[in-house]
């Protein structure tokens, strides 16, 4: 017996195969190698196992923008799912898809069902997706086997309203490259259901960190069609030190490329800030600002701490919406799509350390999947900013949700009253602290510091853990910020400092993209004090991980050995 049952198509098209299914979204930035389609994430349920020609069901995405870029390597490289069927509201692996439909003449279909249907899935073996249709069946199907009903059209297919400007982009006036991105932006907007475009007052791209060819193939065709930005574009971290990769030893084969890429937006107009917290520059936004904004952590920490307003928009559509200064009025751009939809009651311990609140993301971030969350029981916890970004980090690495609010503490936390609880008990935060250090052995060869992009308040507390104290020669240390931070943090004297306790610093880039030999080979486990970090480091560079605070980081740097145990706080 099979199952047939109807859902939305997000991208048209027929594909069946064996079916790969699990619960639990999936980062494909981090979560999936983009050469082989193999899962990396060793916190998956699907680790290990090839998406290649498979019919990959989960309820979303979740995590990082990249991975849309991800996708789209994939697909070009012929290791992509062979269709994406999903339960939830979804946009980077479907903008993924999009872009190599739209751009390079290859896609996939994306399906999304209902939740019912999706609850299903996991008594079947493989799987058909034709247009709206979905078939499950235990056995392979038939190669003559009866067709199912196939309802094709594509999302691009929308009643939604365009301004003379929105409709001057379509026709091609502005040029092929923001003739190219409106016609992604209105797909994505009949995605969203959303029924106008407005306007952003500036963008930040996520879309320059190097996935693979496919990411530079993109950024190159969009020079080649005259791309220029529109509206102020801050460009996010690279995959390299820009200035610096050769001297770091990191390979023409990577180096090169990342760094062409990163010269391609630059080229289009884009500001070579190169920093994963946008939020620390001069220029961030302003409460209440349309801004359109990638990068999972910069995101989130742009809505619920800034108050500013935008989607988790994927990469590609980043520029996309530079080169038109155009957004879908949607989502987290209105009041109606900023509302908790889930309470999270928190007991919080006493005497916690800065660990706690990375500690604390994830496990709000793994609770409340796509629902926006309240968090309630901070409210005499005085969160400074530093606290809120490790939170807001940890938070979007696991959780698809575009932001969060904490109330007494977060500026749009009033007022908010989801009638849906759920308790975070100090148990969570004893099986996070499990799950971030994968580990054994408590010696360590690397501490790894600045996921995300280290603060000015972060340097300064890190002058003051490693003032007078010496590092063990056989460990190093190594911060990653961007540029203008650290040029900060030099004037005042807090490079220095750190540097003559044997810190060394890496610009442009962060720890999701560095491999070797910046993380030296003989290396085996790191410490990190960031949730983000302790998460993708085992899949993204194959090393044990121990994770704690700054402090336990600066000690485990002097003796070269982390503390097995969970902090006091946490016991």
């Amino acid at each position: 017996m099979s199952l047939i049952s109807c859902g939305r198509t997000l991208v048209a098209g027929e594909a069946g195969g064996e079916l790969l299914s699990a619960e639990l979204g999936l980062s494909f930035w981090g979560g999936v190698d983009p050469r082989t389609g193999i899962v990396i994430d060793q916190h998956h349920p699907l680790c290990n196992r090839s998406l290649a020609g498979r019919v990959l069901a989960i309820p979303s995405g979740r995590g990082s923008c990249s991975g849309s870029g991800v996708l789209l390597e994939l697909i070009l490289n012929g290791h992509a799912p062979a269709a994406i069927v999903i339960s939830e509201r979804e946009e980077i692996l479907t903008l993924g898809a999009m872009v190599a439909e739209v751009v390079f003449d290859r896609s996939i279909p994306v399906l999304r069902v209902d939740r019912e249907v999706f609850a299903r899935i996991g008594e079947y073996q493989y799987a058909r997706v034709a247009g709206s249709s979905l078939q499950l069946l235990h056995e392979p199907p038939a190669e003559n086997g009866q067709p199912i009903p196939a309802q094709h059209g594509s999302s691009e297919d929308t009643t939604i309203h365009l301004d003379p400007i929105d409709q001057a982009f379509l026709s091609g006036e502005h040029g092929k490259a923001a003739q190219v991105a409106m016609r992604l932006l209105l797909r994505m907007a009949a995605v969203q259901e959303a029924e106008a475009f407005m306007d952003v007052s500036q963008v930040h791209v996520d879309g320059c960190i190097y996935t693979g060819p496919a990411s530079l193939r993109f950024a190159e065709m969009l020079v080649a069609w005259g791309a220029r930005v529109r509206v102020p574009t801050t460009l996010n971290a690279i995959s390299v030190d820009k200035r610096r990769w050769r001297a770091q030893g990191v390979a023409d084969d990577l180096g090169r490329p990342a760094s062409a890429l990163a010269g391609a937006y630059h080229a289009m107009g884009a500001e070579p800030s190169f920093t994963c917290a946008p939020y620390l520059l001069e220029t961030a936004p302003k409460f209440g600002e349309q801004v359109g904004w990638a990068e999972s952590n910069a995101v989130v920490y742009a809505n619920s701490v800034i108050g500013a307003r935008t989607m988790k928009y994927p990469d590609y559509l980043d520029i996309c919406i530079a080169l038109t200064g155009r957004a879908p009025l949607a989502g987290c751009h209105l009041d109606a799509g900023r509302r908790a939809t889930l309470a999270l009651n928190v007991e919080m311990p006493r005497d916690t350390d800065d660990s706690f609140w990375p500690l604390l993301g994830y496990c709000c971030g793994s609770v409340c999947g796509t629902e926006i969350p309240l968090i309630r029981g901070l409210e005499t916890s005085a969160a400074e900013p530093d606290a809120l970004k490790a939170f807001g980090a940890a938070f979007a690495t696991v959780a698809a949700a575009p932001m969060f609010h904490i109330a007494g503490i977060t500026p749009e936390a009033d007022g908010q009253s989801p009638e849906r609880q759920v308790r975070i008990e100090l148990s969570a935060l004893q099986q996070a602290w499990e799950a971030l250090n994968t580990a054994a052995s408590p010696e360590i060869g690397l501490v790894s510091l600045g996921n995300p992009h280290f603060s000015l308040g972060e340097f300064a507390h890190l002058a003051a853990l490693v003032r007078g104290r010496t590092k063990a020669a056989d460990v190093a240390i190594v911060v990653t910020c961007g540029r203008a931070v650290f040029e900060g943090a030099a004037q005042a004297g807090h490079v220095a400092e750190a540097e003559a306790f044997g810190v060394q610093f890496v610009n442009d880039t962060c720890w999701c993209m560095l491999g070797e030999p910046v993380i030296p080979p003989a290396v085996r486990t790191l410490m990190t004090n960031s949730g983000k970090y302790a998460h993708y480091a085992p899949g993204l560079v194959g090393r044990g991980v121990r994770f704690g605070s700054m402090a336990a980081c600066v000690e485990a740097a002097c003796s070269g050995r982390a503390q097995l145990e969970p902090p006091a706080w946490l016991i």
